[in-house]
């Protein structure tokens, strides 16, 4: 877990990203502000074989900004020697799959202050609609309300094995039909209560755990949760709408599925 925080970052924290391998192959899950430092402690950025991203607000995915720069301008990049990199005709290039409408987001994004293809560059971007696959990994999208566009994402090992990420929602039942039976569901808790008015985007802890319950999850774990709500509160308070243990996120957790 790289980062767990919603669209204000948690003191010394990173917005939404997950790094997800298997058997050599990286997969980063979303790319939100503070990611691409907190990456680096874990992966070298040009080993990271694709990253897909759920939904285009910032908090999802901002650091594809420092990414791409870094993929762009870094030493060991340059088709020539530089310092002790030795030079390369095959700088690293990383898949990016996100959802449709992104090339002009990110457009509008970058060109507010330099070129404007800038992530286009730097990554190969698809924008997806269906089933993909990054190595040995298939990786699912299911639709759910929030205020834009927005997937909940399930990544799936060849030996079976189900990872699902809700991404940001309202209650929605395309979620728990979409996570039935799943071997681990990181689910949003991001609210005390719900949104008091308007167009609802998010889940409140119970919320979670109901879904968690009754989409079958074996394991569930709260996330995009700031670290100004009490974890003990928001875990008791999924716990009992999910009738078991839930854990709550934390920066550099592991998970083994």
């Amino acid at each position: 877990m790289l980062g767990k925080s919603p669209s204000w970052q948690d003191a010394d924290g990173a917005c939404s990203g997950y790094l997800i391998e298997e058997d050599g192959t990286a997969l980063v899950l979303d790319c939100g502000n503070g990611v691409f430092s907190k990456l680096r402690r874990f992966r070298d950025y040009v080993d990271v074989d694709a990253v897909v991203i759920s939904h285009l607000h910032a908090d999802h995915f901002l650091d594809l900004v420092p990414f791409a720069y870094a993929l762009t301008y870094a030493p060991r990049q340059q088709p020539v020697p530089v310092d002790r990199w030795p030079g390369t005709d095959h700088p690293a290039r990383p898949f990016l799959y996100a959802p449709a409408g992104a090339r002009d987001t990110f457009r509008r994004v970058v060109g507010a202050w330099g070129n404007e293809d800038l992530i286009e560059n730097a990554f190969e971007l698809h924008e997806y609609a269906d089933t993909i696959e990054v190595g040995p990994l298939t990786v699912r999208f299911q639709e759910v309300p929030h205020y834009v566009c927005t997937h909940a994402v399930e990544v799936s090992s060849p030996g079976g094995r189900r990872f699902t990420f809700g991404a940001d929602s309202r209650p929605t039942p395309d979620l728990i039909e979409f996570a039935r039976g799943t071997d681990l569901l990181m689910v949003e808790a991001t609210l005390p209560r719900p949104e008091r008015n308007g167009v609802r985007g998010h889940l409140t802890p119970a919320e979670a755990g109901e879904h968690g319950r009754e989409a079958g999850a074996q394991r569930l774990v709260l996330t995009h949760i700031s670290d100004e709500l009490d974890p003990l509160w928001a875990r008791h308070e999924a716990e009992r709408a999910y009738g078991g243990p839930v854990e709550m996120a934390e920066e550099g957790a592991v998970y083994v599925l």
